[in-house]
């Protein structure tokens, strides 16, 4: 009887100990980049759904979620530079941030060519602020698309880029 409660503990020990560790290795995963912007936070990656992705509406080949972001250009992603028009609704003359995150490595990335941030302007396609930019996605595979306006989470992108 004393063997078992032994083996009973030292399996319950082993258990809490694989764990803990396991979960370590997840949560340090993910990584900002040191000139990522102050106001991206790991949080801000925990909760994406990943089944929700980006869909086109609209009679302008948008890519987006609908009534809140989208992109022109994204119906056709690469892992070349390319051309990307960028539209919001709901806010005017904002700043946007783009941060990339790529779902299979848990890495985060600038994908805008010139820098993290752009300035988003004038309406444009029914959108309420737009701005065109050149990005670079670095790597195939499922990418979340994190867009900040003025330095506040405003809507996540999902796309899958495969070549």
């Amino acid at each position: 009887m004393k063997i078992k409660s032994m083996v009973f503990i030292f399996l319950s020990m082993l258990f809490l100990v694989v764990g803990c560790s396991t979960n370590e290795a997840v949560e340090s995963k993910l990584t900002l980049p040191e000139d990522t912007p102050d106001f991206v936070q790991e949080s801000d990656f925990r909760n994406i759904n990943w089944e929700s992705k980006a869909v086109e509406f609209g009679d302008k080949g948008i890519i987006g979620n609908e009534n809140k972001s989208g992109v022109i250009g994204a119906d056709m992603p690469s892992l070349n530079t390319q051309k990307w028009m960028w539209h919001l609704w709901g806010v005017k003359n904002v700043e946007l941030t783009v941060v990339g995150f790529h779902r299979e490595t848990g890495t985060i990335h600038q994908i805008l060519i010139d820098g993290w941030t752009k300035d988003a302007h004038t309406p444009n396609n029914g959108a309420d602020a737009h701005t065109p930019s050149s990005v670079k996605i670095p790597k195939p595979g499922e990418w979340a698309i994190l867009l900040y306006t003025d330095g506040k989470l405003f809507d996540k992108l999902v796309y899958k880029i495969n070549e």
